[in-house]
C-alpha cells in the first residue's frame, strides 16, 4: 500500500488565471448569433428531460418537478456566449455564473445522450465553418506536448491530492461491483493497476517500461511484483512527487523515473504499459506512438494499454474541433476510437489487440467520486490560490466527463497487444 507523503514536494505556483480568465468577463455582443443560439437552445431542451428556469419565471424543457434543474441567471449573456463560442461558450457561461445547477452531472447527462442530434442537420453541415479548430501551437510535437502537459499536470500536486485517493491514480478505477457504493476508490484503483499489469504479463525479474508515470502508483505496484521499472513522464511536477512516493514505498532501487518523451525512449523491455496517455498523443502522432511501442518491446513481450475511447463516427466528426475541454483542461488532446486504434496498429506496426475489456460505467463512478471529493475539499484547494472561477471550471470538467461515460458517449478500454 502506498500513501501520499504528509508534506508534498515544492510545486509550481498555481496558475489559475494565467492565460485563461482574460476575456471571460467581457460578454460578446453578437445579436444575430445570440438569436440563433437562443432558438437552437430552446428547440434542443424542448425534447430533454430537464427544467430550465429563467429570471422572468419562464420554464423550458420537457422535464417534470424531479428532473435536473438549470437556473439561467443571465439569459442574455448566456445566449451571446453560446452564439459566439458554441460549446466553449456553454462551459464558459457556467464558469462565470451565467447559469448554475444544483445537480450538474445529472443535468449534463441528458445533453450528453443527445449530443449528436441536439443541433438540426442544416446547422450540422455548417459546423466546419462555425466551430473553432485546434490551434497549430497545440500540436503534440515534442515541444508542444511538454507545454500541453505542463498546462494541466503541473498546476499543483496539492490540487490533485485534494481530490484523488491515496494511490494518486488519475485514471479510471476498476470496481468489483460498479453498483456497490461501499467499495473504496483506492481498492478499485489498485484492482485497475493489477488488471493492466496482468494484461502485460508483468512478473518478477522483468524489466518493464511505463509511458506516463502519473504519480507513481503503477510503477510502485510493478516493482512490488518484483519487476524493474523505467517510467517516462514529461511533467516535472509529477516526477518530483512520484520519486518521493516511490522512495516512501521502499522500491526506489527498482524504479527509475525519467523526464523524457516516449519518442526519445531507447532500449528493449519485457513489457510496456501505458495508462490513459494515448489521449494526449494526437491523431497525427498515433503512428509514431504505436511504432515506438513496437520498437521498445522485446520479442515475446506484451503491452498493456488503457485508453478512453469514443465511437468512431463521432471521433471523425469532431477530430478537428477545438472544444471547451481543449481550451481549459487538456490542450492538444484527442480521444481515439477502438477502430482508429486497430487501424493504426494494422497500418503502422505488427502489433495486434489480443485481449480487451470495456468498463465505461466504472469511469463514471470514478469521476463522481473525484467531483464530490473536490467540492468537499474546496476550502483546501482555495488555500492553494485557486479562485471560484477555477472551482466552477473544475466541477464542470468532472461533471461533463462523468455525463459522457454515463450515457456511453465515452468508454474506457484495457487492451493487451502482442506482435502477430
Amino acid at each position: 500500500m502506498t500513501s501520499t507523503p504528509d508534506r508534498l514536494l515544492p510545486r509550481a505556483v498555481p496558475r489559475p488565471n494565467e492565460g485563461v480568465w482574460p476575456g471571460l468577463a467581457a460578454v460578446p455582443h453578437t445579436p444575430a448569433r445570440a438569436r440563433i443560439a437562443e432558438a437552437l437552445f430552446r428547440r434542443a431542451v424542448r425534447r430533454l428531460e430537464v427544467r430550465v428556469t429563467l429570471p422572468d419565471g419562464e420554464v423550458l424543457g420537457a422535464g417534470g418537478p424531479e428532473s435536473p434543474l438549470m437556473r439561467l441567471h443571465r439569459p442574455s449573456a448566456f445566449f451571446h456566449r453560446l452564439g459566439e463560442h458554441g460549446n466553449i461558450g456553454f462551459g464558459e457561461s457556467y464558469m462565470v455564473g451565467d447559469w448554475t445547477s444544483p445537480e450538474l452531472a445529472d443535468l449534463l447527462t441528458p445533453f450528453a445522450a443527445r449530443l449528436a442530434t441536439l443541433i438540426p442537420p442544416t446547422f450540422q453541415r455548417l459546423r466546419r465553418w462555425a466551430v473553432a479548430h485546434t490551434p497549430p501551437e497545440e500540436d503534440n510535437t515534442i515541444t508542444g506536448a511538454r507545454e500541453n502537459i505542463h498546462r494541466h499536470y503541473d498546476l499543483s500536486n496539492e490540487l490533485f491530492a485534494a481530490f484523488l485517493d491515496e494511490t494518486m491514480s488519475y485514471s479510471s478505477a476498476l470496481f468489483t461491483d460498479v453498483e456497490d457504493g461501499t467499495e473504496q476508490l483506492a481498492d478499485a484503483q489498485r484492482a485497475k493497476i493489477d488488471s493492466v499489469l496482468d494484461l502485460a504479463g508483468v512478473r518478477a525479474g522483468q524489466h518493464i517500461l511505463e509511458i506516463g508515470t502519473g504519480w507513481g502508483a503503477l510503477a510502485i505496484r510493478a516493482a512490488q511484483r518484483g519487476a524493474r521499472v523505467t517510467s517516462l513522464t514529461i511533467s516535472a511536477e509529477q516526477r518530483h512527487l512520484a520519486e518521493a512516493r516511490i522512495a516512501t514505498a521502499g522500491v526506489g532501487d527498482r524504479v527509475q523515473v525519467l523526464l523524457r518523451d516516449y519518442r526519445e525512449a531507447q532500449g528493449s523491455y519485457d513489457a510496456v504499459v501505458s495508462v490513459e496517455m494515448i489521449e494526449a498523443v494526437g491523431m497525427r502522432h498515433w503512428p509514431t506512438y504505436f511504432t515506438a511501442l513496437e520498437r521498445l518491446l522485446a520479442p515475446g513481450g506484451r503491452i498493456g494499454l488503457q485508453s478512453i475511447t469514443m465511437p468512431h463516427d463521432r471521433m471523425l466528426a469532431t477530430r478537428d474541433n477545438y472544444t471547451w475541454i481543449h481550451k481549459y483542461v487538456f490542450p492538444g488532446g484527442l480521444i481515439p476510437s477502438m477502430t482508429a486504434i486497430e487501424q493504426s496498429l494494422t497500418e503502422n506496426t505488427g502489433l495486434r489487440v489480443v485481449e480487451r475489456m470495456a468498463f465505461g460505467q466504472h469511469y463514471a463512478r470514478t469521476l463522481e467520486n473525484w467531483r464530490e471529493t473536490f467540492l468537499a475539499n474546496w476550502r483546501q484547494v482555495r488555500e492553494l490560490g485557486f479562485d471560484d472561477t477555477f472551482r466552477r471550471m473544475w466541477e464542470f470538467y468532472l461533471a461533463y466527463c462523468e455525463a459522457g461515460f454515463r450515457v456511453g458517449y465515452l468508454d474506457v478500454h484495457q487492451l493487451a497487444l502482442t506482435r502477430t
